[in-house]
């Protein structure tokens, strides 16, 4: 079993049939990081059906899992149907993985998302006493907000380039084989 003081795991996107896995995280979320993640508190049905509602069609969902358990998410939810420039991105890593960078490079690897689907304009929403994720928009260069009890930080990714394709392709094919190598050891008992 890895160690959460670590932060050891695989980071990869999330794909349609992984709902459960996605679903299962956030109703593992303890109720302060429920509450914070949605931004008021929220019963297990509301979860449930948040999960399964998730347009996993122009949505995309970054994870970092451990112990082949989804522990922490980055949503990118593009705002609009047709080629949208505006998205919202939220956040959710499991209390024993907080505070060990996971969030920081989950959104990483969100706004190069968000860059490369030609996203302008990336904000996120918090509750003023979500100092986590205060400090995760900083980290993030985000221009703060303050608003009727509501926080948002809004990144401006740079434009898509070539480069930045690649790297998000490499990103994706990278943590697959990463993923299978990390089974292939489980079923031979070398890890």
């Amino acid at each position: 079993m890895s160690d959460p003081n670590l932060g050891e795991g695989v980071y990869r996107k999330l794909h349609g049939s992984e709902r459960e896995a996605f679903r299962d995280h956030l109703l593992r979320l303890d109720a302060e990081s429920r509450r914070l993640r949605f931004g008021h508190p929220v019963p297990d049905s509301f979860v449930r059906q948040y999960a399964e509602h998730t347009p996993w069609t122009g949505c995309v969902i970054h994870g970092f899992f451990s112990d082949d358990a989804l522990r922490g998410t980055a949503e990118l939810r593009p705002f609009g149907n047709l080629i949208p420039d505006k998205a919202e991105a939220a956040f959710s890593v499991e209390k024993p993985w907080q505070g060990k960078g996971i969030g920081k490079e989950l959104l990483r690897r969100l706004v190069l998302s968000a860059r490369n689907r030609g996203i302008k304009e990336l904000t996120m929403y918090w509750l003023p006493e979500n100092n986590r994720m205060r400090a995760l928009a900083q980290q993030g260069n985000a221009q703060i907000a303050w608003d009727a009890g509501e926080v948002t930080g809004t990144v401006t990714p740079p434009s898509p380039t070539g480069l930045s394709f690649l790297r998000e392709v490499f990103e994706d094919l990278s943590s697959v084989g990463g993923t299978v190598w990390d089974g292939q050891k489980r079923l031979l008992h070398l890890g």
